[in-house]
């Protein structure tokens, strides 16, 4: 579900001046905006990731460097 749709979903609450002070959402909505989320954050992690210029080292070279094949 996309953003807008989301957003389409969404029920304000106001108070008796008539400004927005909360905000109900079904479940499923609330659920799809915590994915949505965890996405991004993965996503930005991904890139710190891509991002640090580390030297790369094969599983079975550093399985022998470090003894694990006995």
């Amino acid at each position: 579900m996309t953003v807008a749709e989301i957003l389409s979903h969404v029920k304000f609450v106001v108070n008796p001046k008539g400004n927005k002070s909360a905000v109900v959402l079904d479940m499923d909505i609330w659920e799809q905006i915590l994915t949505l989320l965890e996405d991004a954050e993965d996503a930005d992690e991904m890139r710190k990731a891509f991002a640090v210029k580390e030297e790369i080292i094969p599983w079975n070279v550093a399985k022998e460097e470090l003894k694990l094949g006995e």
